[in-house]
């Protein structure tokens, strides 16, 4: 009883989390309510509260989730490769070929909501964009380590190292939302070559 309690529990908090990231998708992060979760896992609003105590620390979750399946299937793709190079190109075209698949679901969060619900959603997103900064961040460094180590990179000071994470990151950034500006991304392959061609010009040994 003791080893399968926490696996089922595990369970339903999945089913939770599963349930309010398609109904916030279709209806919006303003629109769902906690009956509505309820509803949709067959479970009684009450049920709910004794994994979750409210929408938003369902939405976090949905949110922690969905961050770390992101930066999970960056770091899959950048292992997949052998070079420094080929490590930042997988990098920049994994996650903007994983944001172009999601992004139905970050368009719709917002819809429906009246200032005050967009002014505290911002401040959320804020904390998130901070989150996956950090862990994208911490990857980068990786690979920045992996290209010195090799001999394929100079060697970098830890400042240097840290602003230069930071420029890979805007400027990967940059691209994403410039191509979301113009709902175009058919060229993801060819502009990152080009990104990713410029920044090892700088820094390769």
């Amino acid at each position: 009883m003791t080893v399968t309690t926490p696996i089922k529990e595990d369970a339903i908090q999945d089913q939770i989390l599963q349930a309010a990231k398609r109904l916030f998708q279709v209806h919006g992060l303003y629109k769902v309510t906690m009956d509505d979760v309820a509803k949709a896992i067959g479970k009684g609003r009450s049920s709910l509260y004794y994994y979750y105590k409210s929408k938003d620390e369902i939405f976090d979750a949905v949110m922690q989730l969905e961050i770390g399946d992101l930066v999970g299937a960056i770091a899959v793709a950048v292992n997949s490769v052998e070079t420094v190079e080929q490590k930042i190109n997988a990098f920049c075209v994994a996650k903007l070929n994983i944001l172009r698949e999601r992004r139905g679901f970050y368009n719709t969060l917002d819809a429906g909501m009246d200032a005050d619900a967009m002014s505290d959603f911002n401040k959320t997103k804020v904390i998130h964009h901070g989150l996956i900064m950090q862990k994208e961040g911490a990857l980068l460094k990786q690979i920045l380590n992996y290209g010195i180590e090799r001999g394929e990179l100079k060697p970098v000071a830890e400042q240097d190292k840290k602003e230069l994470v930071f420029v890979l990151l805007s400027g990967v950034h940059g691209i994403k939302r410039e191509m979301i500006i113009d709902n175009n991304f058919e060229n993801i392959e060819s502009v990152v070559k080009t990104f990713t061609r410029v920044i090892m010009n700088g820094i390769k040994k």
